[in-house]
C-alpha cells in the first residue's frame, strides 16, 4: 500500500502532465496572430457573455419567483416559522432579475448613447 504522501505527489504530477498536454494541444487555437486579432476575439465573446447573463437572469428570476410562491405558502401554513419578509424579499429579487436585461439595455443607451438593443426572444406577431 502506498503512503498518502506518495499518492498525493503522484496525483499532482499526473495533474501537471495532463494540464500541460491540454495547453500544448490547444495552443494553436488560443494564440492570436496580432493585437487586432486578440481584440476582435474579445469583442466577439462579449456578445456571448451578454446573452449568457440575460439567459441566466431570466432563469434565476423564474427560480426566485417559484421560491417566493413556495415561501408564501409556507408562511400561510405556519406564520410563526416563516416571517413575511422572506417571501417578499424573494419576490423583489425575482422582479429585479426578470427586469435586469431591460434595465441594462436602457442603462447602456443612457451611458453610451445610440440605440441600444435588449437581448431576448424575437419573433413575428400574427394579427
Amino acid at each position: 500500500m502506498k503512503s498518502p504522501l506518495k499518492t498525493k505527489r503522484d496525483f499532482k504530477r499526473l495533474l501537471t502532465w495532463g494540464l500541460s498536454f491540454i495547453l500544448v494541444a490547444i495552443a494553436g487555437e488560443v494564440m492570436a496572430t496580432s493585437l487586432g486579432g486578440m481584440a476582435s476575439s474579445i469583442t466577439g465573446s462579449i456578445g456571448s457573455i451578454s446573452k449568457l447573463v440575460t439567459a441566466g437572469s431570466y432563469v434565476a428570476g423564474l427560480g426566485f419567483s417559484l421560491g417566493a410562491i413556495m415561501k408564501f405558502k409556507a408562511h400561510k401554513d405556519n406564520p410563526t416559522q416563516i416571517p413575511i419578509g422572506t417571501p417578499l424579499a424573494l419576490t423583489f429579487i425575482a422582479a429585479a432579475l426578470l427586469f435586469l436585461p431591460s434595465i441594462l439595455g436602457v442603462a447602456g443607451q443612457t451611458m453610451f448613447g445610440g440605440s441600444g438593443t435588449v437581448a431576448g426572444a424575437t419573433g413575428t406577431l400574427f394579427s
